[in-house]
Formats: C-alpha cells, sequence, structure tokens
C-alpha cells in the first residue's frame, strides 16, 4: 500500500493544494475539513490519479468528532505516515484593544488547540512505528507581529513552539517535523479574515504578486519527499517582493 498523507482543512487554499501535489506524489489521501460536498468533489478528482482516498467530515475545534473519525478508518489507513496540521485563519483586523471575543475563540481553537489535537491523535502511531512526517502550516505572522495581527500572530507564533517542541521530544525517534512559514498567499484567507468582504480581501493582494496555495504544497513535498536522514525543520517562504510580516512593496 502507498503510503498515507492526511492533509486537514484540504477543501481550499493550502490545504486543497498540499492535498492535490502529495497525490500526484503517490500518497494515498485522507482528507478533512467541513464541508462534505466540496470533500467528496476533491476526492473524485484524486482518485482519478490512481491514489486511494478516504474524505472525513469534522471540525479540528472539535476534539470527539476528530478522535471519532479517526477512529472509523479501516485499520489500514490508520498507520498515517505524513499529517500536515493546515486547518487555520485569522478572523479580523482590529488592535488588541478592539478585538473580538468568538474571532480571538476561533484562532485559537482552530489555529492551536486544533492542531493540538490532530498531533495527539495521530503522532502516537508514528512514535511507535517509529516513522511518519507532521507538517504544520505556521506562518511569518508567527516570527512578529503586525498592525492588526495581534492575536492570530500569537497563534503562529505558538505554531513555531509547538513545532520546536515536539521535534525535540520525538528526537529520539525517525519522525520528522515541519514548521512551513507562508507569507503572503492569495487563498481565501483575506476573505475569511474581513468576514466575507471580498473587495477588503482583494485589496490585500493589490500591486504585488503574492504566493499561490500550490507555492506552499511544492515545500510541502519537498520536505516530506527529503531522504529519510533529511530533517527540514523550518522552512520560511515569501513573495519576492515581500521582506517581513510588515514590510511589502507594491508596484
Amino acid at each position: 500500500m502507498n503510503k498515507i498523507a492526511l492533509v486537514t482543512g484540504a477543501t481550499s487554499g493550502i490545504g486543497e493544494a498540499c492535498a492535490r501535489k502529495l497525490a500526484v506524489n503517490g500518497y494515498n489521501m485522507i482528507i478533512t475539513g467541513r464541508r462534505a460536498e466540496r470533500l467528496d468533489a476533491i476526492a473524485q478528482e484524486l482518485s482519478a490519479l490512481g491514489v486511494g482516498v478516504i474524505t472525513l467530515e469534522f471540525d479540528v475545534r472539535d476534539r470527539e468528532a476528530a478522535a471519532a473519525a479517526l477512529e472509523s478508518l479501516p485499520p489500514e489507513w490508520q498507520e498515517i505516515d505524513v499529517l500536515v496540521n493546515n486547518a487555520g485563519g485569522a478572523w479580523g483586523l482590529e488592535p488588541e484593544y478592539e478585538g473580538n471575543y468568538e474571532d480571538w475563540d476561533t484562532m485559537i481553537d482552530t489555529n492551536i488547540k486544533g492542531l493540538l489535537t490532530m498531533t495527539r491523535l495521530i503522532v502516537p502511531g508514528m512514535v511507535k512505528r517509529d516513522r511518519g512526517h507532521v507538517v504544520n502550516i505556521g506562518s511569518v505572522a508567527g516570527d512578529a507581529a503586525y498592525a492588526g495581527g495581534n492575536v492570530y500572530c500569537a497563534t503562529k507564533s505558538a505554531v513555531k513552539a509547538l513545532s520546536d517542541g515536539l521535534r525535540i521530544d520525538v528526537a529520539h525517534t525517525k519522525v520528522r517535523v515541519t514548521n512551513i512559514k507562508p507569507g503572503l498567499v492569495e487563498t481565501n484567507f483575506s476573505v475569511t479574515r474581513f468576514h466575507g468582504d471580498k473587495e477588503r480581501a482583494d485589496g490585500v493582494y493589490k500591486g504585488i504578486q503574492p504566493l499561490t496555495g500550490a507555492d506552499i504544497a511544492e515545500c510541502v513535498a519537498f520536505a516530506v519527499n527529503a531522504p529519510e536522514h533529511v530533517q527540514v525543520a523550518e522552512l520560511l517562504v515569501l513573495a519576492t517582493h515581500q521582506a517581513s510580516g510588515s514590510v511589502i512593496h507594491r508596484s
């Protein structure tokens, strides 16, 4: 049986691109997300590539649902080789002292606690089998805060710390841990951040050619396909005219 990769948040953006790239690379895919119809549509396309595909519909914020979904996998699908913790996002861009409580909870519960849940459910099996790879989708926002980023930046700083901590915890095994830190990527990210305001979201990418989900998927594939003795611990990926989370040159 081919190696198995599980990608969370696979219904769009970086997650969908990662699922497609890994499938092209021959991985059997477990794709998860909250939209069943979208998962099914992507599964049909991936199956056409000749790989096995299973869809799991759940929200990573729901720990019990996540556990039940993984327990429902056939035994031969439970030995997951690659976990891509992609599910996450940003909500709101207000100053910290004017932030929305619900937005804060959503970011913390998804970006941090959801990642922890998936790690806790899957990595013990990797440690037992002495093989596996965890790829966390972090962000340049985890390196330094930017205006309005406050809580989102804090969650991505947590992703960096959790990635580093896990890498230490599994150093006695062959399990590898990679933190991919994208800069400006044109996906539904900004539409979500601005609660559906497409015009405002489009303004984020004006005057610069941003990265795409496919660009980040290439980085994920590079890390997981590296030789067994090579661990790509961290990878910062920026658009050419972006220097940091807050320095962007627009034409």
